[in-house]
């Protein structure tokens, strides 16, 4: 019997049917077509009006692969560049688990009580090297700062690629200057070269770190150390004030045996709490006085004019790159060279050479 259930023994008992399961996805939602972004004009005019809806939309429209989006992107760039350039850029670092996220939103919060002062956070998402997908969850972590009116948080993916994401990054600083946000900060990922991509768009480079984690010295490379312009313990509370101070000794006595910087200035080593929100003003002050020591000796307008043409030239780079893969006639060829070199029918030196003459032959005609 398929139903024993409903046998005459049973007599007496009801079964239900069950209940009617829901459909999965909501019978009142309707999918329509998202809005088309709006034209270059439209866009550069809400920006300087401080629109955070047009900023957020010129963002999209930078970080957008599509090419026939690239044009009306750089064109808002171009309309946007002669507002830029009056804020303070500051990059951070630190070792996973450093609280990067809650420094940046107690920092956050400190330069806000300044009058008139604007923040944008651009964080830099690590990507998944699988799906290619990012959590992008850097708001979850920025509970105050997140909601508040003067301030503007963009996470944006890696995606694969640091030295696209760099670039994008940086033309949104330039968004961001020109919506009258006077203060910056771009957070990496915290591996790989990620840092020395935003050394290379900021004016202040700080290096968190904390404690406790076996010989700190070691837990950082030397080459992030040399770029920072300060570097900062976090978590010095409770019974974690001990540690902190040691590794704040140590990272002093490691600092003596680098080189001077380019800009002069000595870098300090300070210890804070993000969490109990203790040692930020001092934090602070010390950013305050590099950015009055740079102004002073002119290091700072040289830096933003070594940017400028460091980025242009990384810019050629990128095309070029582009230029080469997209071409059809290359990468039908690559196809054929790939196999060739993985058996061992040519060397990756000849077959490099080969693609890359004919491509040079291509661009003769």
């Amino acid at each position: 019997m398929e139903h024993p259930e409903n046998d005459s023994k049973y007599l007496g008992l009801t079964v239900n049917s069950g209940v009617v399961q829901p459909p999965s996805v909501n019978p009142y939602f309707r999918r329509g077509r998202r809005k088309p972004l709006p034209e270059a004009g439209e866009l550069v005019e809400g920006i300087l009006k401080g629109d955070v809806m047009m900023l957020s939309r010129a963002v999209t429209l930078v970080e957008s692969t599509a090419p026939e989006h690239y044009a009306r992107a750089q064109e808002v760039i171009e309309k946007c560049l002669p507002y830029s350039g009056n804020s303070r850029r500051i990059g951070l670092t630190g070792v996973p688990g450093a609280g990067k996220s809650t420094s940046i939103d107690v920092f956050g919060l400190h330069v806000l009580k300044t009058p008139g002062a604007r923040l944008a956070v651009l964080a830099i998402d690590p990507s998944s090297e699988r799906s290619k997908g990012s959590i992008l969850g850097d708001k979850t972590r920025m509970e105050k700062l997140s909601t508040h009116p003067g301030a503007f948080i963009r996470p944006s993916p890696s995606a694969g690629s640091l030295g696209g994401v760099a670039r994008k990054t940086r033309e949104t600083i330039v968004l961001c200057e020109a919506a009258g946000y006077n203060n910056i900060f771009v957070e990496t990922v915290g591996v790989g070269q990620s840092e020395t991509a935003v050394h290379s768009m900021v004016d202040f480079f700080l290096l968190i770190q904390v404690a406790g984690t076996g010989d700190e010295l070691q837990g950082i490379k030397r080459g992030i150390m040399e770029m920072a312009d300060g570097i900062v313990i976090n978590k010095a509370d409770g019974d974690n004030i001990g540690p902190t101070q040691l590794a704040q000794a140590q990272f002093r006595s490691a600092l003596q045996l680098f080189p001077p910087a380019p800009s002069g200035w000595k870098p300090e080593v300070l210890t804070y709490s993000g969490y109990f929100e203790l040692g930020i003003p001092e934090v602070w002050d010390m950013i305050d006085r590099y950015f009055a020591f740079v102004r002073e000796n002119g290091y700072f307008d040289r830096r933003r004019r070594e940017q400028a043409r460091f980025w242009m030239y990384e810019t050629i780079d990128e095309q070029l790159r582009n230029h080469f893969y997209n071409d059809p006639d290359i990468a039908a060829n690559l196809v054929r060279l790939e196999s060739d070199v993985e058996s061992h029918r040519r060397s990756s030196f000849t077959a490099a050479k080969n693609i890359l003459d004919r491509y040079f032959k291509t661009l003769d005609k």
